[in-house]
């Protein structure tokens, strides 16, 4: 089977969030099944100088954007069994950020055209076309209705992934003829309108063989007014190829016996490295070492759709009790400002790090107690699952892939593998967090128990690559 996976971003080269983690790991696991696997990307220029010299120039060509005649060079880097390809314009993709231009409709949709275009100047036509979130979304709908008539495409399948449906790519009616050198009947007839706009995550939608999110209760959540972000109609009518397959987490970077950034490693049946790693990571960040007083951590974009402005509502109140707090993360300035000004007045209790910090990171996930993530809404998330790797409890929202990951605490059976609450307000969210510290403190025994069966959960990316497996073969017809 021969894959082509498209995404604006991909770890290690350049990523923002969750769709560079999955485009970095999925990939590489499908051709270590057996798949004949390419990605492709935009040639972000603020990639290390390292990996820019493994970089082979390939090819160039011509994409007609509109009327506008742009240059596209082709790059290759080959690792392991993924076939990466880069697409080369320096006017689009030689910037700082890698979105949040005026002009970001435009260079997706170079973006999207290249990739097309460049299948055949490769001479890689895939059985499945894999496309991911509104930068690459408009090509299941540009093969059907733009290059129909190419005959080496009219046999591809394909499937877009949504990461986030808060970002749909929405652009006025004129970017039709303007950049893709199309008509407008389709906005006309209301198939690629949403709105006042055309909308890529419509046409993707609309025109993909298949639609994924990644995780299940987030296929589900789209599909209502509260999370469809005015999608949900489209979805509910697209509802029969719609599925959630949860998004894992590398096994290998993340395991508390062979971290190279822990102070000690440990394992599931001997947790006694995890409170040294606590020590540690107290004695860092300047707080009293203290193993008796649980240490809540956080990881995290200081947003409101990851629920902060939930616990700065309650910081102080937090602070009182018997805890000690560390946050390692940046975002909302006001978010930054305030937990700093709180913190600051609780220097023995709590540690405020505004900053990105991969090495201070994996210690906090290792050596904290509880972890918390009381987003707003969360498609997938990953640091819930790298915390349970490491036998910290995850305290969560209970939506999306937190919903999916985390067993919350069951007081009558005793067990589960973190602590969830439902209704999002300060209130029940401090209530969650009062009911796992004392937990905590008065039955040491259940926590245990509890942070060795979230260490016992599977979360790696085995069962999800499988599932994708089997949605490409159900596609391509072929074993």
């Amino acid at each position: 089977m021969k894959l082509l996976f498209a995404a604006a971003e991909c770890a290690p080269f350049f990523k923002t969030g969750g769709l560079g983690d999955v485009a970095g790991t999925l990939p590489n696991v499908l051709a270590n099944e057996g798949v004949e696997t390419v990605v492709v990307l935009p040639y972000f220029t603020k990639m290390s100088e390292e990996k820019k010299k493994q970089l082979e120039n390939v090819s160039n060509f011509v994409v007609n954007v509109g009327w506008r005649q742009q240059y596209c060079g082709i790059k290759r880097l080959i690792e392991d069994k993924v076939t990466y390809y880069f697409i080369d314009n320096l006017y689009y993709f030689d910037r700082e950020n890698l979105y949040g231009y005026y002009d970001d409709g435009e260079r997706f949709a170079f973006f999207q055209m290249a990739i097309i275009e460049l299948m055949e100047k490769i001479n890689f036509i895939p059985d499945i076309l894999h496309v991911n979130d509104y930068h690459t979304a408009m090509i299941p709908c540009l093969l059907k209705e733009k290059y129909h008539w190419v005959q080496a495409y009219q046999g591809i399948q394909t499937v877009l992934t949504i990461h986030n449906i808060q970002f749909q790519g929405q652009y006025g009616r004129e970017i039709l003829p303007d950049l893709f050198g199309m008509g407008t009947e389709r906005y006309d007839d209301g198939t690629l309108r949403l709105g006042d706009a055309v909308n890529f995550m419509k046409a993707g939608i609309l025109y993909a063989d298949r639609i994924t999110t990644v995780s299940p209760s987030y296929a589900q959540e789209i599909q209502s007014t509260e999370f469809g972000c005015g999608l949900e109609v489209i979805l509910r009518m697209e509802a029969g190829k719609l599925s959630g397959i949860l998004n894992g987490i590398d096994y290998k970077a993340n395991d508390p016996e062979t971290d190279p950034v822990l102070t000690t490693h440990y394992s599931m049946k001997d947790l006694s490295g995890k409170q040294e790693n606590k020590l540690a990571l107290q004695k860092t960040v300047g707080l009293e070492q203290n193993s008796a007083v649980p240490l809540i951590g956080v990881v995290s974009r200081l947003t409101y759709q990851k629920g902060f402005h939930l616990l700065i509502d309650e910081f102080e109140n937090l602070l009182q009790m018997d805890v000690q707090f560390v946050l390692l993360g940046t975002g909302d300035p006001d978010f930054e400002r305030g937990f700093t000004e709180i913190a600051q007045r609780y220097p023995q209790k709590s540690a405020v790090v505004i900053d990105f910090d991969i090495g201070l990171a994996q210690k906090i996930y290792a050596s904290a107690d509880l972890f918390l993530m009381p987003s707003s809404f969360e498609p997938c998330g990953l640091s819930q699952m790298i915390a349970m790797r490491y036998g910290t409890l995850p305290l969560v929202h209970e939506v999306g892939g937190l919903k999916d990951t985390v067993i919350p605490y069951d007081p009558i059976e005793g067990k589960g593998t973190g602590f969830g609450f439902q209704e999002f307000s300060s209130f029940r969210f401090m209530e969650c967090i009062k009911k796992a510290v004392d937990l905590y403190h008065f039955s040491p025994r259940t926590w245990q128990e509890m942070a060795q069966a979230a260490m016992k959960q599977d979360f790696s990316w085995t069962n999800s690559s499988r599932q994708y497996l089997d949605l490409y073969q159900q596609l391509a017809n072929v074993e």
